[in-house]
Parts: C-alpha cells; sequence; structure tokens
C-alpha cells in the first residue's frame, strides 16, 4: 500500500492549484487517508470506470501511462519531486480520466522515477 502524508497532499495542491480535477484527487486522496489505491479505486468509479479491487490496480493504471510519465521532458522535474509539467501533459494525452492522473503520477514519485522508468530503459 502507497500512501502520501497530508504534508505531501499539501505540497501536491500547491503544485497542482491549476487543475481542478487534480485537486479534486487530492481531496480523496486526503478522505482515503492518504491511501493512494483506495483513493485511484473511489475516482475510477466517479470517472465512469470499473476498478477490479485488487492491490495492484494503480499500478497497472501507472504502467499504461508510463511512457509519456516518463519523457526526458518530465524526468528531471519528476525526479526533483515537481509533478505539475508531467500531469498538465498526461492530461492532454487523455490516456486515463483527468481525476486519476494526480494519483497516477504521484504513484510513479512514490515508486521512485528512476525504478518506474527502468523498463523503458532495456534495449531489445
Amino acid at each position: 500500500m502507497l500512501t502520501i502524508t497530508s504534508q505531501e497532499i499539501a505540497q501536491y495542491r500547491s503544485q497542482l492549484s491549476a487543475y481542478p480535477d487534480a485537486l479534486k484527487a487530492l481531496d480523496v486522496i486526503e478522505d482515503c487517508e492518504g491511501d493512494l489505491e483506495d483513493a485511484a479505486i473511489t475516482l475510477a468509479i466517479n470517472a465512469g470506470q470499473q476498478p477490479d479491487t485488487s492491490d495492484n490496480w494503480l499500478a497497472l493504471l501507472a504502467k499504461r501511462c508510463r511512457v509519456p510519465i516518463c519523457e526526458q521532458d518530465f524526468r528531471e522535474d519528476l525526479l526533483n519531486g515537481n509533478c505539475t509539467k508531467a500531469v498538465e501533459y498526461l492530461i492532454s494525452t487523455k490516456l486515463c480520466p483527468d481525476l486519476l492522473v494526480a494519483p497516477v503520477v504521484i504513484f510513479a514519485l512514490k515508486t521512485g522515477i528512476t525504478e518506474f522508468c527502468e523498463p523503458l530503459e532495456y534495449k531489445l
């Protein structure tokens, strides 16, 4: 279970203040006591999705968004804990509902950007 603290939520609120759906997602994460998985499932249902309730649902969704999240343009910011550009870009791609973008990016950050992006580094 990945959780974020109230201090981290406040930091993300500051970074993502221009994105109403991200702020709604942060409210739900806060309501779920920082549990990213529980919040993501709640947000998915609110967005009309039908997520399974397995512990890996958010991880699977994040994998679908890995390529845009791990683009070099965003990686340095993410390594420094700034998720604004990645969230903005992921919203524009429409790979997942806007309500789920912030939890997906936060999942990648909490997993560790280097570790999260590592599968894309392998050459065939």
